[in-house]
Order: structure tokens, then sequence, then C-alpha cells
């Protein structure tokens, strides 16, 4: 089976399109590792993309957010004000899926999808550290994880975590084959606010029966979405942070 593994959209719907364009063909089913809204202008049309096309969903924290099942005072004030304008904009079918979107992990085949951290979907696996205490918890050898919006991940090898890094700036794509003697956390990256320095749309491809991981970073039309935002009202930064990629 070939997976396309998003994570990270942020109602950003340019860069979407340009994820699902770069992938076509290359895959037989869809999963996403939460955070579909928050931030972007549109998250309507990225709701019901992932609602169409996606065989396996988590929820994320700006999902709930987004929903009214967590506490805005916890969000920092531009998080809020998106978050808040994004409850006032998806229509009712959406804010329900978003509302009902199911809490990670999920078991996948074998491998498991989640947002945050194994034991807390809201906690943030940066470093090796905080890898190696979310190996402990892990019921497959390998898992695909979001919420830090840095694409890599992490190996453990059975003497010491080794960090894997993003996809070059000057490339488009890089490879990895899955040991079975290894685990491995998986982050496909942000398709739609990459935090790693690289602002174009990130994802991966998994093939189970090659037993490949292939990292795609891909240019997309960032001052369409930038133009957005700004124009539906969101605070500056939200668009002004997509071209850094930070």
């Amino acid at each position: 089976m070939r997976y396309l593994i998003v994570s990270d959209l942020h109602a950003n719907w340019e860069a979407l399109q340009a994820v699902i364009e770069d992938a076509a063909g290359r895959y037989d089913q869809a999963l996403c590792c939460g955070d579909l809204v928050g931030y972007g202008a549109d998250p309507n049309a990225v709701v019901e993309w992932v609602r169409q096309n996606c065989a396996a969903v988590v929820r994320g924290n700006h999902d709930k957010a987004c929903s009214g099942q967590e506490d805005l005072e916890w969000f920092n004030p531009v998080a809020r004000a998106a978050a808040g304008w994004t409850m006032r904009s998806l229509t009712p079918e959406n804010a329900r899926y978003t509302h009902n979107l199911p809490k990670g992990p999920l078991v996948v085949g074998n491998f498991e999808v989640l947002h945050g951290a194994p034991f807390d979907e809201d906690e943030y696996v940066l470093g090796a550290e905080d890898a190696g205490q979310s190996f402990e918890y892990l019921e497959r050898r390998l898992a695909f994880f979001g919420h830090t919006h840095v694409q890599g991940g992490f190996i453990w090898n059975h003497s010491r975590v080794e960090t894997i890094p993003r996809t070059a700036l000057r490339a488009s794509r890089q490879s990895m084959e899955v040991d079975g003697d290894c685990a491995y956390l998986i982050n496909p990256g942000s398709v739609g606010q990459p935090r790693d320095g690289d602002p174009r749309a990130a994802y991966v491809l998994y093939d189970s029966d090659a037993g490949m991981v292939t990292y795609f970073r891909v240019p997309y039309d960032i001052g369409q979405a930038q133009k957005k935002i700004r124009g539906v009202g969101l605070p500056p930064i939200l668009a002004d942070r997509l071209s850094l990629g930070r």
C-alpha cells in the first residue's frame, strides 16, 4: 500500500493544492496527522478535501480549539484570533466533522498516526530526549506525527535515538528505507505553515510493501495564500511568516 501522509494543513488551500498535484498518482490512501484548521483563510476547502479523501485522520490542538473543545485562553493572541475567526467561518457540517475527529494514536496497517506525542497529543516531540520517551509508548515500530511543523523525525536503533534531518533546501525529496529492527517517528512536516526554515509545503509518501519513506517539499503560491489571510482580516503575521518558513 502506498500512503500519502500530511499534517498541519492549517487552512492553507494553496499549499494543499500543490501537495495534491505533486503527489497525484503516487498513493493509494491519504492520511492526516491533524491540525486541519487554524491560521489560514480556507478552513472549509481544506476540511472538505480531508473529509472526502483521507482514510484516517487524528485531531490536532487547533482542531480542538476551532471546534470549541479547548479554552482559547491557553493560546497566544495570534492563534486565539485565528481560532475565533475559524469558528465563525466553518460551515456547520465542517465544524461537526472537525469536532468529531478522533484522538490519536490510530493504528493503520503496520504503523500509527498521531498528532503530538503518543502519551499526550498536545506534547511536542522536538528532540532526541522527547523521542526517546515517546518510543516507549508506541504500539508499532513506525509512527507518523506532526504538531512541530518540522519535517524529519527520529530513529531508535536499540542503542540511541538519532535525528532525521529535514529535506535540504536545494532538494525536493529524500528517501529512507525502513529497517524492521529499528523504530521510527516520522514527521512529514507541515503542509500549510512550515517552521523549519523552508517555506515549501511538506509531506511524506510511505510505501509499506517496499518499506520506503520519502519526504517531499513542494513550492506553492505563497503570495495568494498571504493575500487571502490579509483579506479576511486575520493577524498579518500569519501571512508574513509563510514566506520565511518560521
